[in-house]
């Protein structure tokens, strides 16, 4: 199909070219708490509940399994330097890839047709009935905060990433922190 991306990317990869920063850390937090490795702590916080097993974890999910080995709020967790590093190296790989663009900062035309394309083919779920994990990560990666509330909801709200002071609904942002054009601490 043209105008798709050459490239398999995470959903965290997809929810940072959707909503920037805080999107791509909200799917990467919920990856955890589907591995049963992440859970929510005082109101609006998280903190991991147990180690991560099975198949290797992709980069910024395990930055975000690391900087977790305190709680924190959404952003405290976009501060911490290991996930921070992890955005910026994803953010990279993503304007390497022709999908984001450093100057001025966002998406390209290559990826607004890409995350079009994404939704038409992946349409928001009702409900998690029947869904994989992954299928619950993209949905989220591509609907954010809509798809949150449906598929997630209790984790979503006690952790912080919904409600109040928590969305992934910020478009790509103008201003910078680390590069690549995204406001770490309050998208």
């Amino acid at each position: 199909m043209s105008g798709m991306p050459t490239v398999r990317l995470e959903p965290y990869e997809i929810a940072l070219i959707r909503g920037g920063p805080r999107a791509a850390v909200t799917v990467a937090v919920l990856d955890l708490h589907l591995r049963g490795a992440v859970g929510a702590a005082r109101a609006g916080t998280m903190r991991t509940s147990g180690p991560v097993s099975g198949q290797e974890l992709p980069p910024l999910t395990r930055a975000v399994h690391a900087a977790l080995y305190r709680s924190a709020g959404m952003r405290q967790l976009l501060a911490r330097p290991g996930v921070r590093s992890a955005l910026a190296e994803a953010r990279g790989h993503l304007t390497a890839d022709g999908l984001l663009r450093s100057f001025p900062a966002g998406r390209t035309r290559t990826a607004r047709r890409s995350l079009k394309q994404w939704r038409e083919r992946n349409p928001l779920p009702a409900d998690r009935t029947g869904l994989s994990a992954r299928d619950t990560l993209l949905a989220v990666a591509l609907y954010g905060d809509r798809a949150l509330t449906v598929l997630a909801p209790r984790f979503a709200r006690e952790a912080g990433l919904t409600g109040r002071g928590g969305t992934t609904e910020h478009d790509v942002p103008r201003s910078s922190c680390g590069g690549g054009g995204f406001t770490c601490g309050s998208v």
